[in-house]
């Protein structure tokens, strides 16, 4: 597709799709909890309805009315064999969070997602499921989809284990499987991650210790079934926050978004660069707020340590951000991004240098000159839903040129109306 080029600017108010993290584990609680949950502003991304495939699949009835989606929870004993293969479709987050699920299970089943998906290693979640009791085992010595798992017929054993990598996927799946062991496992992050998990937990009336990095969790815990309304996404309104930023003459109003603390590195970074960013109408209790950008003299700065994993999902786009800067950004410590739907270190670089920037990857990060004129070029996503919005915000700052998006419906998997809302903004 075509992308817009030469925006005037960027006006108005949004209020961005749920978040995508809270609208997984909103229907993985439901599922495992007893009695009916309702979920409000629950995000209709790919991702997020592949997971609601694949509990269906399961035994349990989900209806989505198109105003709530109504979640019949069946707890943990009361899940079902399936009768086909689980579709993961690209949802990295559906298939370790759901190994954890399938962990304490006495029925086989084989998941497997996309080409994308496919790449993914899964070893970081089978190798300690492993040491729970669990028979698991994928492609490669990386086990990479499709993983089949026959969980265990007796309860899984605890485990002590501490996250080589910093990722809440393979933390929140190890979650998953220790409430379903004869025991208390004790789970130590490398970094603290998003924890959302372990958040609903407590939201569905169960019970977690979080102590820094320690997570100590008991098995045997019962759910019960609650309303859960989710907050917008920040890594969808990062997007935009970015585009308020750098297009000339702009003014953006994102409404909702979610501030969960360990998700906000982006706004910590956009400080630290002296973006005009505003905070209003915080909600200590849903953690939301009205986020305000404008159109801003950016300064560079460096990214590492702590901060990554509250900003992960967020660094293509934040790359995009760098690219105009009054100097050198420097991003390091994020290893992780070589594994997530593409290798986003070499990817973000060779599509923002195709479009004119200069960025150099590195083993863990990225070097960002600033102050880029960014001209047209033909971008392939890659199968990458982030690769793909980021391209369009950088194609903003485009002029007299074409930039051509090809895979754009990789959009979809986390923001449908990305494009609709992007062109209702433009000046």
């Amino acid at each position: 597709m075509k992308l817009q080029t030469s925006a005037a600017g960027l006006r108005g108010q949004l209020k961005v799709p749920g978040d995508k993290s809270i609208s997984h584990r909103s229907i993985m609680f439901g599922a495992l909890a007893h009695g009916v949950t309702r979920v409000h502003d629950i995000l209709r991304g790919e991702d997020v309805l592949s997971t609601m495939g694949v509990f269906r699949e399961l035994g349990v009835k989900i209806e989505d009315n198109g105003a709530e989606v109504v979640i019949h929870g069946v707890g943990f004993k009361g899940l079902q064999a399936p009768k086909n293969k689980l579709d993961m479709g690209n949802s990295g987050t559906s298939i370790r969070l759901i190994s954890g699920v399938l962990a304490g299970q006495p029925f086989m089943a084989e998941m497997f997602g996309d080409d994308s998906l496919s790449k993914r290693p899964m070893d970081r979640v089978t190798v300690p499921l492993r040491q729970m009791g669990v028979t698991i085992s994928g492609q490669t010595d990386r086990d990479l989809p499709p993983l089949k798992i026959t969980g265990s017929e007796v309860p899984l054993k605890p485990i002590t284990y501490t996250l080589p990598v910093a990722s809440a996927q393979v933390k929140s799946a190890l979650i998953f499987a220790a409430l379903q062991a004869d025991g208390e496992s004790v789970i130590t992050e490398k970094e603290i991650t998003r924890n959302h998990t372990e958040d609903m937990i407590a939201q569905f009336g169960g019970k977690i210790s979080v102590n820094g990095k320690e997570i100590r969790v008991k098995g045997g815990q019962t759910f019960t079934a609650t309303e859960v309304v989710v907050p917008g996404d920040i890594s969808s309104a990062a997007f935009f926050l970015v585009a308020g930023l750098i297009v000339p003459n702009s003014e953006l109003i994102l409404k909702n978004v979610g501030i969960n603390e360990t998700r906000t590195g982006i706004i910590d970074v956009i400080q630290a660069m002296g973006g005009d960013l505003t905070i209003s109408d915080v909600n200590h209790v849903a953690k939301s707020a009205t986020l305000t950008v404008k159109t801003s003299k950016l300064q560079p700065t460096d990214i590492f340590g702590d901060i990554i994993p509250r900003l992960i999902d967020e660094l293509p786009v934040i790359a995009l951000l760098a690219t105009q800067a009054n100097g050198t950004t420097i991003i390091r410590d994020a290893e992780e991004l070589k594994v997530k739907e593409t290798d986003r270190i070499q990817v973000v670089a060779d599509m923002l240098n195709a479009m004119g920037a200069d960025i150099t990857p590195t083993a863990d990060g990225m070097i960002i000159k600033g102050q880029s004129q960014l001209t047209g070029a033909v971008i392939n996503t890659q199968g990458d839903h982030r690769i793909g919005m980021t391209a369009a915000i950088a194609s903003l700052l485009v002029d007299d040129e074409e930039v051509i998006l090809e895979r754009s419906e990789a959009i979809r998997t986390s923001y449908p109306s990305f494009f609709d809302d992007l062109a209702d903004l433009l000046v």
